[in-house]
């Protein structure tokens, strides 16, 4: 029997005399020699023509082996040998296709995984239960969940690894409806789950954050198990204590009469989590003392919660802990301190990190693209975007979805697009989640009809798509096309959420519909049964406190079953700002500093009250209890795409390379504006000074500066895209509206509310905003 066609690795020397049973020896041996030891019976059976002493059949000896290659980490291997014994038409039976079956499974072959499922079906092997079980397993390890959901529902005859393997299936995929689906018809069917089904429920309990079940699931543990093994009590620690309930996480940890890594890492996890630092500290160095080496499961699971909780001196002591280890740092455990470093705004420490990387996977470049993309390193995240193209790295949907983010959070519009025509042309996986990055970028870049384009193509809408859609309705000021998008949601049978009727309450709130949003709270409550959130009654007192009816908006604070808390006097302070209402706004701004004393911006929504009825003893009393606390308050900051980079101003800026230029056309512009009528409202300017220079200070808003930068460094007729972190004041709004005639300009302005496009004179919000 030849074997010069498997590509398998032999090794040379073969052991000088017949070994005893090979299933025996591989049994026996330490973990570090079984790849070795596999090898060299694979080399026996080579150079005995699989006719060895142990009288094994052919088909046992292959057995044999391809378990073992899978078991040692070498699938490749493993299905090299099943591809041999097909070619050669030699036995392949049902204990053999498991082996081979989670071989694919760790190399993600879904493709010869099917190609197997088709040949155990016309062998009739998946009549076996044991066959159906790895085929369940496997299509769930290589991302086809509905493959194994339709085999499972398939099945004439099912064992508890049946029932564990589909709900793991469910929780590892995080469609948390149907595992609790498959545990219900377990209980109907009166099906005692086994240890394995058990950590499954766990687990996904810890996930939907269910501390009421999972006391239920440890109850029926402890009543039916003689003893509970330490998998199974260490899914509890870890279910405990991510639900928040540290005591009794704590509690079964000490209780343990056997620690495993994992034991300790669920723990230690736990306090990060819950931000406990110190305790978790104190038990990662009690676990070093024991002798409980961490390893890298451990530290990649801790690292990945300090970025989670944003711990960046205990992310780092780890990170010392592994150089000083001198542990080998993988490259999953580099993208984690990447992705723990980035999230915590250390760019330096994740740049570095990365660089020490050498052969860089799809996974870190995305990572860093991330840590760029939240501390607004813009151009760098693009320009390593470029560059990880340029070295032949595929983006995948988490780079896509990242680059889109980035995109949308400053308004990137044509990098945006581009993004777009590479997702095309590389053919990424087109999921809803990718579809629905792309929709906001396009809303939030202030293209509301290349978002509705995208909207109305996609055919697998699913509830994320929806709420996105209407808040993107919303933002632009189209309350009525969102009121229009819910009764088209009921006619396809989707039904709305909680999230929905927030976006649905933003856009009545932005267009002025009062009557409107007060049918829709209405709505959600008695027709779908949904129980407002405090988000809810924040939308209805920006509803009525935007429309003038501040008393009824504060009456609503005032019988609200929920205590109010910063974002419900926020939207009131707010709209007393908006209608100059000073009493109502000093009760708002006082709850406001009591709530979240460290937070300047009511105190400037005060002084903004204050300064418009011309109270400046008041503006100074506020300012002064400001400078008192340390408090700063927020710059303005406009950002604006210039071909394909993006250019940030804030006001009075002196440090952009072409700020003469820019300066030039904020003279012309004033002068223009002055020559059609303008005069500028300096209500809101914080200083007791004379008016002339208040209105100097209003030439130089951030704005104005990135819409002159835009009308020199565009071709006339270009729309003019512009981004701004704070609200748009009421003198550079009615500016804009001017300017968007006399230049013959489209001006669109995101500010931290909405969307305004300007338009020969008039905006989309109709000064209501």
């Amino acid at each position: 029997m030849a074997m010069n066609m498997m590509k398998v690795a032999v090794i040379q020397k073969p052991p000088l005399s017949s070994p005893p049973s090979t299933i025996k020896l591989i049994q026996i041996s330490k973990p570090e020699k079984l790849l070795e030891q596999t090898r060299q019976i694979h080399a026996l059976m080579v150079k005995t023509h699989f006719n060895d002493a142990n009288k094994l059949s052919p088909a046992a000896q292959f057995n044999l082996l391809i378990t073992s290659y899978t078991q040692n980490s070498q699938p490749h291997t493993a299905l090299d040998i099943y591809a041999y014994l097909r070619r050669m038409d030699h036995e392949v039976d049902n204990f053999m296709l498991p082996a081979v079956l989670k071989a694919c499974s760790f190399v993600s072959m879904a493709r010869l995984g099917k190609e197997i499922h088709g040949f155990a079906v016309k062998s009739g092997l998946t009549e076996d239960v044991f066959v159906s079980n790895a085929l369940i397993q496997m299509y769930s390890e290589c991302d086809s969940v509905v493959s194994s959901s339709l085999l499972f529902d398939n099945m004439r005859e099912r064992d508890d690894v049946s029932w564990s393997t589909m709900i793991r299936c469910y929780v590892r995929n995080k469609l948390h409806r149907e595992a609790l689906e498959t545990i219900r018809k377990m209980q109907i069917l009166q099906i005692r789950p086994s240890e394995v089904a058990m950590i499954s429920m766990v687990t996904l309990f810890a996930d939907l954050m269910d501390n009421e079940m999972g006391k239920v699931m440890h109850a029926y543990a402890t009543r039916n198990l003689e003893k509970m093994g330490v998998y199974l009590a260490t899914a509890f620690v870890h279910m405990y204590a991510r639900s928040g309930n540290l005591a009794s996480a704590r509690l079964l940890f000490d209780g343990l009469n056997q620690k495993s890594i994992a034991s300790w890492t669920a723990m230690i996890a736990g306090y990060i989590h819950c931000n406990e630092l110190e305790e978790g500290m104190k038990l990662f160095a009690r676990m070093i003392e024991e002798r409980n080496k961490p390893n890298e499961i451990t530290l990649l699971s801790l690292v990945v919660e300090c970025g989670f909780v944003g711990a960046l001196e205990l992310g780092k002591q780890l990170h010392v802990y592994i150089v000083r280890s001198e542990i080998c740092i993988s490259l999953a455990l580099a993208t984690a301190l990447v992705d723990m470093y980035g999230k915590c705004g250390e760019i330096k420490n994740a740049k570095a990190v990365f660089d020490s990387v050498k052969n860089k996977d799809v996974m870190i470049w995305s990572a860093m693209i991330a840590a760029y993309a939240r501390t607004r390193y813009t151009d760098h995240a693009f320009d390593l975007f470029v560059k990880m193209r340029d070295n032949g790295v595929t983006p995948n949907q988490v780079t896509m979805a990242t680059m889109l983010s980035l995109c949308a959070e400053v308004g990137a519009h044509d990098m945006g697009k581009w993004v777009h025509t590479v997702i095309r042309r590389q053919v990424v996986k087109m999921d809803t989640i990718l579809k629905t990055a792309l929709l906001e970028m396009y809303a939030k870049c202030g293209d509301i009809d290349g978002a509705w384009k995208l909207f109305r193509e996609a055919k697998d809408r699913d509830i994320s798509m929806w709420n996105t859609m209407m808040a993107g309705f919303g933002m632009h000021g189209c309350g009525k096309e969102a009121l229009e998008l819910l009764f088209e949601m009921g006619s396809v049978g989707a039904r709305p959420n909680d999230i929905t009727f927030i976006g649905l309450l933003h856009a009545c709130s932005h267009a002025g519909l009062v009557e409107e949003g007060k049918l829709m709270f209405e709505k959600m409550v008695h027709e779908f049964g949904l129980v407002p959130k405090i988000e809810h009654y924040g939308c209805m007192v920006d509803l009525l406190g935007r429309a003038g009816h501040l008393d009824e908006a504060y009456e609503i604070i005032k019988n609200m079953p929920i205590r109010a808390n910063a974002i419900i006097w926020s939207a009131l302070l707010a709209a007393c700002k908006l209608h100059q209402n000073a009493v109502l706004g000093e009760i708002a701004a006082r709850q406001l500093v009591y709530l979240e004393p460290q937070n300047c911006g009511y105190n400037v929504s005060m002084s903004n009250i204050y300064a418009m009825a011309n109270r400046w003893n008041d503006v100074a009393g506020v300012r002064k209890a400001m400078k008192n606390k340390g408090m700063r308050k927020e710059p303005g900051l406009s950002c604006i795409e210039v071909n394909g980079y993006v250019h940030e101003f804030i006001m009075g800026d002196r440090t952009h390379p072409e700020i003469e230029k820019i300066n030039d056309m904020v003279s012309d512009m004033g002068n223009k504006l002055t020559e059609a009528g303008y005069r500028a409202d300096t209500s809101a300017v914080l200083k007791n000074i004379d008016e002339e220079e208040k209105e100097t200070a209003l030439n130089y808003h951030s704005e104005k500066l990135a819409m002159a930068f835009g009308l020199i460094s565009t071709a006339p007729g270009t729309p003019i895209r512009i981004v701004k972190n704070l609200r748009v004041c009421n003198d550079c709004h009615t500016a804009t509206k001017l300017l968007s005639k006399i230049y013959q300009r489209v001006i669109i302005v995101r500010d931290r509310k909405r969307f305004h496009h300007f338009r020969d004179g008039t905006c989309s919000c109709g000064d209501y905003w």
